[in-house]
């Protein structure tokens, strides 16, 4: 289920919104937010920007509502589920967030992020061999060389992979 995109005036708040968003300003970007009206908030590009803003400020438990709302409106989009799982992810929920993109990973096949968080939470919770078979799966799924090796760099750094890189 699709939402027709936002008319002008909202849709120039949410530009707005995510400019400031870009330049790290959350809070003019959340008062852009509330110039949009009342009946457009909560549309799925909205909540997008809302859950970036609830997440800078550390509000898991709103993001967590907020990517769920996602997740039933768009499901097709996959920025709810990979949200909704980070948000879980930081309740200590790891389990679940791993449940969550195992359940949905074989619909966004093409997409590198959702083996790529689903390595992170195996590793997490000590599932070093499924977290390799994720990383792999991941870097598969990245599209073209230099994806692969952006992927490939975020991995060496990651710190939720370290005990990736300690085996042989």
């Amino acid at each position: 289920m699709s939402c027709p995109p936002l008319q002008p005036p909202d849709s120039h708040h949410l530009q707005a919104a995510e400019g400031w968003i870009g330049l790290g300003n959350y809070a003019e970007a959340n008062d852009e937010l509330e110039q949009i009206a009342a009946a457009n908030r909560a549309h799925p590009d909205v909540l997008q920007l809302r859950w970036r803003i609830y997440a800078d400020a550390r509000k898991w438990d709103a993001c967590l509502d907020i990517a769920t709302a996602l997740t039933t409106m768009t499901p097709e989009r996959r920025f709810g589920w990979i949200h909704r799982a980070h948000a879980l992810d930081k309740l200590d929920r790891t389990l679940e967030a791993k449940d969550l993109l195992l359940s949905i990973v074989n619909d966004f096949e093409s997409n590198s992020t959702i083996p790529y968080h689903l390595a992170q939470y195996c590793a997490r919770l000590g599932q070093i061999d499924q977290a390799k078979q994720w990383l792999g799966k991941a870097l598969l799924a990245a599209d073209g060389f230099e994806a692969v090796n952006k992927l490939r760099k975020m991995a060496l750094e990651d710190p939720d992979l370290k005990p990736l890189r300690m085996m042989p």
